[in-house]
């Protein structure tokens, strides 16, 4: 589903006060080397669309080390398993073997996230993003021995490296691979799941991999796409990163970017850039905008920051605001769900006024806490009351007392993304929840949940309704599988149902260590972790 948002007479506000207290955040990288852990050599049959069958793989038993002591020629190749996903800066010091080399050596690169996509073929790739983030490279080297530092950051496990040319006198010879590692944070700060069970403790030890890898200048949404700062992802990674490496600087560094980069009526961005300067990119999404508020209360509640609350506070409310403007005469958000306006999941045909309706609900129930902190009464009894007339009309136009199910859109489409919000935005009391999350999971409705990002909050709704068991059930079932089908870091996509589900066209451009896929440490620490 090709999806983009380009507004119209865009107009960007920057509020250099709240740039400037950004930039004084930005962190130092730390940087480890890392060197392939084991030399792999596979059928090229694998296919991205299907899980491997292993014993495809033939695992060489040399140690990495004898790495150098192979000769290449053309169409030889090898794959490097550096063992977990890492992020970084790769350099490769080749030399020759043989006569004096009398041509350049010209190579091919090409780094996956996943072994199966060394079996994809790049040129077939057909989808709606670009190409350009496929991660390969093509080498000519004229001078041998040659020590090549690649300009670029990659995200991957795996590196193929395969000669296309040499003459036919001499021989390429790798003598050393490495990437200088990036991250925000150190990964070994942080201990070990406190509890028995060893798939829980495997789930939250890749959901932090997964944090770690994506903590960078900013939270960014995934290290290999889009290498940028999102809100809704933000949003989840802040509350996991509040259980874990309690990084505050890097939240408070993102709030202020968003805060301080506002475009047309004061709209928040859904995602920005942070190189060559901060940019707000052109789109906007009403949930990821909403869901500001949510982002900047856990911040204060964590860390007790008065001076960010104040100075962000506005900027929360304006959200509010500009949010409640678009309700129409029945008091509902008009069905926008052909275009790319507000997100809630990436499910092929959701509806999603119903549901852009409850996140507008949830997040004034938001704003009222942080009216609360700021002593602000106006807004308090305001969106107080705003909060109660919505809930009334949601139920007056989306409940199905038949079906005992809310229906959202003219063709009144059920779905578990609707269900899930309403209950986030308590529409109705705890106990009718419960009832409707239970309802909700016997009927199992056609439109399935297809991101983590949908995922993290049907488990918060499950634990908002006393269903903390089944809850952690369904960790264990999705996050889960996702460690049985290989994940070192969790996905962007990952459908139960169609394991292989891409919003682009191709599973090739999927990225498979994505920010909002980590909050099963978030959960697991929060709710469920011994003491």
């Amino acid at each position: 589903m090709a999806a983009v948002c380009i507004l119209d007479e865009f107009e960007v506000h920057k509020n250099e006060e709240f740039l400037k207290v950004a930039d004084g955040l930005k962190p130092e990288l730390h940087e480890t080397v890392v060197r392939p852990q084991r030399l792999l050599q596979f059928e090229k049959h694998l296919k991205l669309e299907r899980k491997p069958d292993m014993n495809q793989i033939e695992v060489m038993e040399e140690k990495p080390e004898e790495l150098a002591k192979k000769q290449f020629k053309r169409d030889d190749h090898i794959v490097l398993d550096f063992g977990d996903h890492q992020v970084g800066y790769v350099t490769l010091e080749l030399s020759s073997a043989g006569s004096h080399q009398d041509a350049p050596a010209y190579l091919y690169l090409r780094f996956a996230e996943r072994i199966e996509e060394l079996g994809s073929d790049p040129a077939k790739y057909d989808g709606w993003l670009s190409k350009s983030w496929i991660q390969e490279e093509y080498i000519h080297v004229d001078i041998l021995p040659a020590k090549i530092s690649l300009p670029r950051r990659y995200a991957f496990r795996y590196l193929e490296i395969k000669v296309i040319d040499v003459s036919m006198k001499f021989s390429v010879v790798i003598n050393d691979v490495y990437t200088r590692a990036v991250s925000a944070v150190c990964q070994d700060d942080i201990a070990p799941l406190k509890m028995d069970d060893p798939l829980l403790r495997k789930i939250d030890r890749v959901a932090v991999r997964t944090l770690h890898n994506c903590m960078q200048d900013v939270f960014e949404d995934g290290p290999k796409r889009d290498r940028r700062l999102w809100l809704g992802d933000f949003r989840l990674q802040a509350r996991a990163d509040y259980k874990t490496f309690k990084n505050y600087d890097l939240v408070k560094r993102c709030l202020y970017l968003f805060g301080g980069m506002t475009f047309n009526e004061g709209k928040i961005p859904a995602c920005l850039f942070t190189e060559p300067q901060p940019e707000p990119d052109d789109t906007y999404l009403f949930d990821f905008a909403l869901l500001y508020g949510s982002a900047l209360l856990d911040y204060y509640e964590e860390t007790q920051d008065k001076k960010t609350l104040n100075d962000l506070y506005p900027v929360a409310i304006r959200q509010i605001e500009i949010g409640l403007d678009y309700l129409n005469e029945d008091h509902v958000i008009p069905d926008r769900s052909n275009e790319f306006w507000c997100l809630i999941d990436w499910g092929e045909g959701l509806n999603t006024q119903a549901a852009s309706l409850a996140v507008l609900i949830y997040s004034i129930r938001y704003g009222v806490r942080l009216a609360k902190y700021m002593g602000d009464t106006e807004h308090v009894e305001q969106l107080g009351k705003k909060e109660e007339e919505l809930k009334k009309s949601a139920v007056e136009h989306f409940w199905d007392e038949e079906q005992q199910l809310f229906v959202s859109g003219s063709e009144r489409q059920i779905s578990w993304a609707t269900q899930i919000w309403m209950i986030l935005a308590r529409v109705f009391p705890k106990e009718k929840n419960r009832e409707l999350i239970l309802r909700t999971i016997d009927v199992n409705p056609r439109i399935q949940i297809v991101t983590p990002y949908m995922y993290h909050h049907y488990i918060d709704a499950l634990i908002r309704s006393d269903e903390k068991e089944r809850a952690l059930d369904e960790i264990r079932r999705y996050w889960g599988e996702m460690v049985h089908d290989g994940a070192d870091t969790f996905w962007e996509v990952y459908n139960p149902y169609n394991k292989y589900e891409s919003p682009y066209g191709s599973v090739m451009m999927n990225s498979f260590c994505h920010a909002w896929s980590c909050t099963p440490t978030y959960f697991l620490r929060k709710f469920y972790e011994e003491a």
